[in-house]
């Protein structure tokens, strides 16, 4: 037997050897730590579950129902729901009482729950958010304005995970539709759903990883062409017909004979400013293409938004812990703050500034992060900003997959960091569950995290969007609550 055949041989043997483990694994349910995380199909099983995740807040944009009780729908029944099946599955639950851990509450020191928003520099009567909390109101009483939502965070929520089901909510009981930004390009653009983006291989992808010197937009990216590139957008939040969508292009600065080709019509651009937001389509199609032949054309995506309503735009970018932000040109924040004003800015880090399995001093990030978020509320001056206080996430120790020690020093740091910038502040980690709440939600079936003990997956991200929303309509409920009592 030649050497060639004998390697063969080995390898198709080794992997139908490791497939047949795996399957007994799943199948009967059999647990051998060392193999979880090398487990060939977990992926495919993680994968079906994740699109049941995706398919149910399609499934909700496609088919929103009647406002009732003045819009507050009931929320306690959604359902995972798969587009290609008529069985629905209850999303899984958690032991709230485990939210409440000890030690959370004493390293703060509060007592959270899942759904709640705090600020520490007010009363605890006050409305938290209260800016934004009157716009939805307003948005709800029946006015014609646009709410707009900033969601700025790390792989936590690629793919439009967790912001996917905050807009479909908030769309749903304040009105609004479309998808919102969508970038050029994007390495995570075939797991995205909400938006389906094709676009040329030669963009010119300027951004936090490998510049200091460009103005880059909120989402950390520009994009330059190489001369002939394009780009081919469709929202996919909703199949309803009827719908009129305004496609607006993001872009910087132009030369003055810059132009673009928006579905085979050329368009001049005229504006010249830093950040420049034109209407290059307003009617019921859902995709749109855009060719660009300007090297020194700065685009920076496009975005799709109804007239009115509520509009959450998703800015995820890897592996970052938010201090990127600082780099960005205020003069262009500024900019935007005039032509697309932000309501609220979520700002959600943390994941990567928690690394090493033992690490337990993070002021450091706190000192870091407070010019940061000061710059954001000087730029952004209409918007009220919320810290989200990373999830929790688990390291291998002797003992097995537990929560990382400094997990709670974090949070501390991170909560001191909403206090000291007059912020907002919701906890990801409370609303998780609280200690080794990672691990659970990794092991369980069906599962709510991936195995590699970071990252939510999009049955887990559902769940956290769905308390957030929850805890925004609990500020929602207090104002109404307070205006009706001053009335009196």
């Amino acid at each position: 037997m030649n050497a060639n055949k004998r390697v063969f041989l080995f390898i198709s043997f080794s992997l139908l050897l490791y497939l047949a483990f795996s399957y007994i694994n799943i199948a009967y349910r059999k647990k051998w730590e060392p193999f979880d995380r090398i487990n060939l199909i977990s992926d495919v099983v993680v994968r079906l579950q994740e699109k049941k995740a995706l398919g149910e807040d399609t499934y909700l944009a496609e088919n929103p129902t009647k406002k009732q009780n003045n819009g507050q729908e009931k929320i306690d029944s959604l359902t995972v729901r798969s587009t290609n099946t008529t069985d629905t599955a209850p999303l899984p639950t958690i032991d709230s009482t485990k939210a409440k851990t000890t030690t959370f509450s004493e390293a703060l020191p509060l007592s959270l729950n899942q759904s709640t928003i705090l600020s520490f520099n007010t009363d605890s009567q006050d409305v938290v958010l209260a800016r934004f909390i009157k716009k939805l109101i307003a948005l709800k009483n029946g006015k014609k304005t646009k709410v707009r939502i900033a969601y700025l965070g790390d792989s936590m929520i690629e793919g439009d995970l967790l912001s996917q089901t905050l807009r479909t909510l908030l769309q749903q009981f304040y009105g609004g539709n479309g998808v919102g930004f969508v970038p050029i390009a994007s390495q995570v653009a075939q797991f995205r759903r909400t938006a389906i983006v094709s676009s040329s291989a030669n963009w010119k992808d300027l951004n936090f990883k490998n510049t200091n010197k460009q103005d880059l937009f909120i989402s950390g990216h520009v994009f330059f062409s190489s001369g002939n590139d394009w780009v081919k957008v469709r929202d996919n939040t909703s199949k309803d017909t009827t719908t009129v969508l305004g496609k607006y292009l993001l872009y910087g600065a132009p030369t003055d004979s810059s132009s673009v080709t928006v579905n085979k019509k050329e368009l001049m651009l005229e504006e010249k400013l830093l950040f420049n937001r034109t209407l290059i389509s307003h009617n019921k199609d859902k995709s749109i293409t855009v060719f660009s032949a300007d090297k020194g054309l700065p685009l920076f995506g496009l975005s799709f938004e109804s007239d009115h309503g509520v509009i959450v735009d998703n800015f995820s970018f890897r592996g970052i812990s938010g201090l990127e932000l600082g780099k960005i040109n205020s003069n262009l924040l500024k900019e935007i703050n005039e032509q697309n004003p932000y309501d609220l800015i979520i700002f959600q880090y943390g994941v990567n500034v928690l690394y090493k399995p033992n690490d337990t001093n993070f002021s450091w990030y706190k000192r870091a992060a407070i010019p940061v978020v000061n710059k954001l509320k000087s730029c952004f001056s209409k918007a009220d900003v919320l810290i989200v206080g990373t999830g929790d996430r688990a390291f291998r120790y002797p003992e097995g997959y537990q929560s990382a020690i400094g997990i709670e020093s974090l949070i501390k740091e991170q909560a001191q960091l909403a206090k000291q910038t007059d912020c907002a502040f919701f906890s990801l980690y409370a609303a998780m569950g609280g200690k080794n709440s990672m691990v659970s939600w990794a092991t369980q079936n069906p599962s709510l995290a991936n195995k590699d003990y970071v990252h939510p997956n999009a049955l887990g991200s559902r769940l956290l969007a769905k308390h957030l929303f929850e805890a925004i309509n609990k500020q929602v409920k207090k104002s109404e609550k307070t205006s009706f009592h001053e009335t009196e």
